[in-house]
């Protein structure tokens, strides 16, 4: 068998968030903003960015602060209180389409004959480079014009023609293949678009006069505010004002015919735990892969214990449905960094060993059940088995809360090809003599229903089905 080592970290990552806010005329949201982004840095950690505006003030008189590095990193006091206005946009970025620079930061702002707008994306649009080649003859767009940017030129080169930036926006959106969910600022309007499979997450809420988009309800809610509902698939929410206290919210649909596909891996990893997606709770999601992993596989065991934070949900439901009792085995170091961007193999694994520690009295002769979401590439699985082994392990059952990972995403997750997926070329077997486990099994596909009742899935990963 051919070495399945390899040297990137076992994970998926975040994608993006996007974050939008619409207060009354004299506020300042800026701040409100900020810890949008706190609340949603899981889904980035390259990048942030805000642009604000002031419905009262000059149209083109848009302010953006961004850089790299974390949300606290990037953003200072006298930065926030510099960000004036009452109507904004935020975002958090991990490089997907274009690459990890200041360049690809995001908001992207943009100053037109008609006007302005600020765009926040979260997604992948698979078209980009056909359209991106369109508006290279037209004089718009250069060759390094990343996808968001592209977005932008779409909606500006629309506005020209249209009567207004909701029209110009449907417009645009007929011309996108992907998943996306954007938030976009004009100068007196926040839109929220949606794609029309709802591939992307997007919520609406509000909080007293002010409204909000984000990617996740628990952003909403760490703001004191309140979910109204998520956006439809293919929808188009614009948040106005109409002259009174409070802003006026109108919707429309982007044509055409619709099916959902909502991408299964928000509730498996992508999204924080205390959210809640098209009606789905993503902690109740793990819960019930957690049970369906049990009810699959009765392997005699001591204890059940989850890999931090994304695999403890469903330990919980695996442990309760087998009666194994659950076990908190592992230490997570909050401060340790991303250990994917460690240089060196050697690096890397210390960094792993640095994020997690076995508790020795919990795992010393027990025999394991090992809860985690998924396995990517193998390397960290690995790593973890081997430490709970070194610290007196009986044996170690590995069982992961999503089916084998087979095919790469198109709609914004970073996974660039099959075969850097280890289950698409070596078979279970295979893989669970690599990590050192004694058993290994996934998550059927026929359980994902399990997780999620009857929400339409996009589950291309798992079973080369795409939407689009």
């Amino acid at each position: 068998m051919e070495s399945i080592k390899n040297t990137i970290d076992d994970k998926l990552h975040e994608e993006c968030g996007v974050f939008g806010l619409y207060a009354p005329a004299g506020s300042d949201v800026s701040k409100e903003i900020y810890y949008g982004l706190i609340s949603l840095q899981h889904r980035g950690q390259e990048s942030a960015g805000i642009s604000v505006s002031d419905t009262e003030g000059p149209m083109g008189n848009i302010r953006t602060k961004k850089g790299m590095g974390l949300v606290s990193e990037v953003f200072s006091r006298d930065d926030l209180s510099a960000l004036s206005g009452n109507i904004g946009v935020g975002h958090v970025r991990y490089s997907t389409t274009g690459g990890s620079s200041p360049e690809n930061a995001q908001p992207i702002a943009m100053n037109y004959i008609k006007g302005s707008l600020a765009l926040v994306h979260n997604g992948n649009i698979m078209n980009s480079g056909e359209l991106k080649e369109a508006q290279m003859y037209r004089g718009q767009a250069h060759y390094t014009s990343s996808d968001t940017e592209v977005l932008a030129y779409e909606i500006i080169s629309e506005r020209v023609a249209s009567g207004s930036i909701e029209e110009a926006v449907e417009k645009a959106a007929l011309r996108l293949k992907g998943g996306y969910a954007l938030v976009i600022m004009s100068p007196r309007k926040l839109i929220g678009v949606r794609d029309p499979f709802g591939i992307k997450p997007l919520v609406l809420g509000k909080k007293d006069e002010a409204y909000m988009f984000s990617s996740e309800s628990a952003a909403i809610k760490a703001l004191g505010g309140t979910v109204i509902r998520d956006v439809k698939p293919g929808e188009i929410v614009t948040v106005s004002d109409v002259g009174g206290k409070e802003a006026q919210v109108c919707s429309a649909m982007i044509p055409g015919e619709k099916k959902e596909a909502h991408c299964i891996f928000e509730y498996i990893y992508f999204a924080r735990s205390d959210s809640v997606i098209d009606n789905v709770s993503v902690y109740e999601a793990r819960v019930n892969a957690g049970r369906a992993l049990a009810r699959a596989s009765r392997t005699q065991a001591d204890i059940v214990v989850g890999v931090p934070d994304s695999g403890l949900a469903a330990a919980e439901g695996y442990a309760k449905e087998s009666n194994i009792p659950l076990a908190c085995a592992f230490h997570k170091n909050s401060y340790v960094g991303r250990s994917f961007i460690k240089p060196t193999d050697e690096q890397r694994r210390m960094a792993v060993h640095m994020k997690l520690s076995v508790h020795e009295d919990v795992v010393k002769g027990k025999r394991v059940i090992l809860i985690d979401d998924s396995i990517v590439r193998g390397t960290t699985m690995r790593q973890i088995v081997e430490m709970l082994r070194e610290e007196g392990a009986a044996e170690v059952h590995v069982r992961v809360s999503s089916p084998p990972f087979l095919f790469p995403c198109y709609y914004g997750t970073d996974v660039p090809s099959s075969g850097q997926l280890i289950a698409s070329r070596h078979s279970t077997q295979e893989i669970c003599k690599s990590i050192g486990a004694d058993t290994l099994e996934y998550l059927r596909l026929e359980d994902l229903s399990a997780m999620v009742g009857d929400l339409p899935l996009c589950a291309a990963c798992f079973n080369d089905q795409y939407p689009v």
